[in-house]
């Protein structure tokens, strides 16, 4: 149901960060003659949550950079009622009216609308557990938490801290926290940090953060904190202990729903505000959008809630569209994410091999470890690639990096290959720039492409390093393909190493009744040697990572 575009038409936004501000820029470029309304229960609007712990620690060195608008600059530009300290307590939908409190003065009013839109966020995990509401225990959600945190960090000098949840915001606080001489450890429940990694990705995040100094307590739930006026130790499930002079609570957020349930308003399966592809909800006249709400999954379908500000964003836009009677629709979120550790990059797109397990999905996947440029131009580092793909077409279904220089390119090209449905064979047709400071005349996406499609034609039999002990345990001859002195360097026991450029020569030292398993470095070597071994009539397959996956697993 629309109502009549005009002068009179009246729109009321709950909640002015990156869904609501963006629902009220889009829909007043739309219709210069309605009347828009955003309430914020806060002090900022719009501000950047994402550049909180940058300002922490002290790479933001002005927190006005935080402030991506102001109400003033909003009313401004826009022509917006903007009332912040105001906070929605109330829907009447048969009404169309909300009841909103002035956080300054008490005063309790109501206000119509002809639309509402519900853009309230997600409110950080707590848990229940004694010390919690100590004062040096903080979250990370709003300007005002990160100006508190900021300040005791140089009033009181903490020497030692502990970040709860090793997830992007408590990944981040680690790092402000190390760089500033704070001795950091991450308390995470799960047995990695960044969930959204399978286990051998995080693997190269783990080894890389204990190089740096950073504690990493993983497996290990929160289960107390001990101090009279403040925190001084953190207690775990497994009764370890943890002295510290500040906690970050980093755990994740939960939708806030409250206001909509008590609306009446439905609620997905996810715990949060159930709305259709319009980003309306269960009421024709309210809309809802951001990381309060329920979003459909772009690759799978299925169900899901991704608290990231690009979707929010892009939510805010559709609402508004939809509002101003154009029909637009909101495909799915793919769940694009991007986090620095230091001088490490970690950045993943769709999905990973856990939820497609889970899902009962069938996938295929291949690692590559290609350098960021031509390495004989000055600065190449070397990241790691996996690609996940689907078995016969090779539609791609996910993404995850780890590295240093040129992940976040890499990534985003990977991004768009799966909004756009593309399969492994179209990453090997993409014409990508080059030039020897930015990549390699075969990109490392290229590249990906090649590897995987080489895995679909049969071309190559790839295991992973999981299944090679069993596999040599029942016979397997496993062979390292690298040059002696790399071997030298570290190698694999029970492996047998005949260089790749050997192999021919001794061809006669492998077993022809044996399964065969070849590695190298990266694995580029051992794909030559496993085509060498295939057409000499061996049954022969590379192991997906190299020695270097090898390592991390072993190290982790």
């Amino acid at each position: 149901m629309q109502l009549m575009r005009g002068e009179n038409l009246k729109v009321v936004i709950v909640g002015g960060v990156a869904a609501g501000a963006s629902t009220a820029a889009r829909l007043r470029r739309l219709d210069e003659g309605a009347q828009i309304i955003m309430f914020e229960r806060g002090e900022d609007i719009s501000f950047a949550n994402c550049g909180l712990p940058y300002y922490i620690g002290g790479v933001i060195e002005k927190r006005k950079r935080l402030l991506v608008q102001t109400p003033k600059a909003m009313r401004d530009r826009f022509n917006i009622d903007v009332r912040t300290m105001s906070e929605v307590q109330k829907i009447m939908p048969e009404e169309k009216e909300v009841e909103v409190k002035n956080l300054l003065t008490g005063e309790i009013y109501r206000e119509s609308y002809d639309y509402l839109v519900l853009c309230p966020g997600a409110g950080p995990i707590m848990p229940d557990i004694k010390g919690v509401d100590l004062p040096n225990v903080f979250t990370v959600r709003n300007i005002p938490d990160s100006d508190i945190i900021k300040q005791y960090v140089e009033e009181k000098k903490p020497a030692k801290a502990v970040v709860v949840g090793g997830g992007f915001i408590g990944l981040e606080m680690a790092e402000m926290l190390h760089g500033l001489g704070i001795e950091a450890a991450i308390v995470e429940a799960a047995p990695q940090v960044m969930g959204a990694l399978d286990p051998e990705m995080a693997a190269i995040v783990h080894r890389y953060l204990r190089r740096q100094g950073v504690k990493l307590c993983l497996s290990s739930k929160l289960v107390g904190m001990e101090g009279s006026s403040q925190v001084e130790r953190v207690i775990l499930e497994n009764g370890e202990t943890l002295d510290t002079d500040i906690v970050i609570m980093g755990i994740g957020v939960r939708p806030e729903v409250w206001l909509a349930k008590e609306a009446g308003l439905a609620v997905g399966s996810t715990g949060g505000i159930l709305v259709d592809d319009c980003m309306r909800t269960s009421d024709p006249f309210i809309y809802a959008a951001g990381d309060a709400v329920e979003v459909k999954d772009f690759v799978t379908g299925e169900k899901t809630l991704v608290p990231l500000a690009g979707p929010a964003n892009r939510q805010g836009w559709v609402v508004a569209n939809n509002i101003a009677s154009r029909d637009v629709k909101y495909n799915g979120v793919q769940g694009t994410a991007i986090v620095k550790i230091m001088d490490m990059v970690v950045a993943v797109t769709g999905k990973n091999e856990k939820s497609l397990s889970k899902l009962g999905r069938d996938y295929l996947t291949c690692h590559i470890h290609p350098n960021s440029h031509a390495t004989y131009y000055p600065g190449s580092t070397q990241m790691t690639l996996k690609l996940l793909f689907s078995p016969g077409e090779g539609q791609i279904l996910g993404a995850q990096i780890v590295g240093y220089d040129g992940v976040d390119k890499r990534i985003d090209v990977l991004a768009t290959a799966v909004r756009a449905k593309m399969t492994v064979y179209d990453l090997q047709e993409l014409e990508l720039a080059y030039a020897p400071p930015f990549s390699s005349a075969k990109d490392p996406v290229n590249m990906a492409g090649y590897v995987a499609a080489n895995i679909l034609q049969k071309a190559v039999q790839v295991v992973p390093w999981e299944e090679v002990p069993e596999r040599v345990a029942g016979g397997a001859f496993l062979i390292d393909v690298r040059a002696p002195k790399e071997v030298e360097k570290g190698g694999v026991e029970g492996a047998c190493n005949i260089s790749v450029d050997e192999l021919r020569a001794r061809m006669d030292e492998i077993p022809k009744d044996k399964e065969i398993l070849v590695f190298c470095q990266v694995g580029l070597r051992a794909y030559i040697a496993a085509r060498i071994l295939a057409q000499n009539g061996y049954d022969v397959k590379n192991i997906d990572g190299g020695y270097k996956l090898y390592r991390e697993l072993r190290e982790n």
